[in-house]
């Protein structure tokens, strides 16, 4: 995806967001306000949102003082989704699809991203999903067939709090999966320490770093050790708003027929690049050229 003018405003209601939320005060705010307007002219509208994130979230940081400045939210998320994980994963024992209700869950803890809004209720998100979830577009079985005939699959993990509900997804998978978290903290995305504390090695295989601090993975900035292992896996998982903005619409590219996408279309942009409404699940899948 490219960056759209809607992007803009989005930039900067983060640096108001995020602000908010370190207890700045408005003179300081202000302050990133006008940094990052200078930097406006070098937007590249041909890169993808969350690349243009990096500078921003850098900007953040050196004003703030704080290299994780959600850290303690981040924390908060995890043990948040940790005390649901039991009652939950007797719902998937009990459904009639437990690899389909726990996908749904996982694309319901998608929800937790600070990039996008902290005005969510996760208990409510994940009772959807039972009753009243929206589903957009939604290519189950071709998922279902891809996990089974996969030898391991290769999971890129988005935010943390719902790596949680990865978790419970992955045990459910029933296949060997190695689970990909960023290079180091941007917003709430899920790193190694993260991922960790949501009991993620417990249900992988192998945990890796894929050597880039975006909020999504972008491969000219991942480390060589990931991009083997991304370039080899016979089946990759992206989860979240971020991954998809980066990898999706590149149908040439060798890794297209084995990408499949689970996120929560959690804007007007994203949603209309898919075609689906503002809100729905979406589990799709990158279309080879």
């Amino acid at each position: 995806m490219k960056t759209y003018l809607e992007c803009i405003p989005c930039f900067f209601n983060q640096i108001v967001r995020t602000g908010r939320l370190l207890g700045m005060d408005d003179a300081a705010i202000m302050e990133m306000y006008g940094e990052f307007g200078t930097t406006l002219k070098k937007i590249r509208v041909d890169v993808p949102p969350p690349q243009t994130a990096i500078a921003l979230y850098d900007m953040i940081s050196r004003h703030s003082g704080l290299a994780d400045p959600f850290y303690a939210l981040k924390q908060e998320s995890t043990k948040a989704a940790l005390a649901m994980l039991d009652e939950l994963e007797e719902k998937v024992k009990g459904s009639d699809n437990p690899l389909s209700t726990a996908i749904s869950f996982a694309i319901a803890g998608n929800i937790i991203d600070f990039g996008i809004s902290t005005d969510f209720n996760l208990e409510d998100e994940l009772e959807k999903v039972l009753d009243s979830a929206s589903y957009g577009i939604w290519l189950e079985d071709e998922l279902t067939h891809a996990v089974h005939d996969a030898p391991w699959i290769l999971y890129l993990g988005d935010n943390t709090g719902e790596t949680v509900f990865d978790r419970l997804l992955i045990k459910t998978l029933e296949r060997p999966v190695t689970y990909a978290v960023r290079g180091g903290p941007i917003i709430n995305d899920v790193t190694m320490e993260d991922a960790l504390a949501a009991g993620l090695d417990k249900v992988c295989e192998r945990l890796v770093s894929s050597g880039c601090r975006a909020p999504g993975t972008i491969l000219s900035l991942c480390s060589d050790e990931f991009l083997e292992l991304f370039n080899s896996a016979p089946l990759i998982i992206s989860k979240g708003q971020g991954n998809y903005e980066i990898l999706s619409g590149k149908g040439d590219a060798p890794y297209s027929s084995r990408l499949f996408y689970l996120l929560k279309a959690k804007c007007d942009v994203v949603s209309r690049h898919l075609g689906v409404k503002t809100g729905e699940f979406i589990l799709t899948r990158e279309k080879r050229s």
